[in-house]
């Protein structure tokens, strides 16, 4: 099983465009993540694009826990294994 790397993990610590789908290349990599309503990338493929763009690799969704007044207190990423990207 594959674990993100720092410079991974930089791209998906900011915030983006609230329920969007993100494409990007990293190093030898294609990552495509989903955001939340809040912008925070919370489900991502990462491996090798085919020709139509469907990712090959694997997917990893992203776990919060939060206080009752709604502030993260933690959060990580959760390897859910290989797959075919059908986005």
């Amino acid at each position: 099983m594959m674990k993100l790397g720092k410079e991974i993990y930089k791209v998906l610590e900011k915030a983006y465009e609230p329920d969007t789908i993100i494409e990007r290349k990293m190093g030898r990599y294609n990552l495509a993540f989903k955001t939340d309503d809040f912008g925070r990338p919370v489900l991502l493929f990462v491996g090798k694009a085919d020709e139509n763009g469907k990712i090959k690799g694997e997917r990893f969704v992203r776990r919060f826990l939060v206080d009752t007044s709604g502030k993260v207190i933690k959060d990580h990423w959760d390897n859910k294994g290989k797959t075919n990207n059908n986005r």
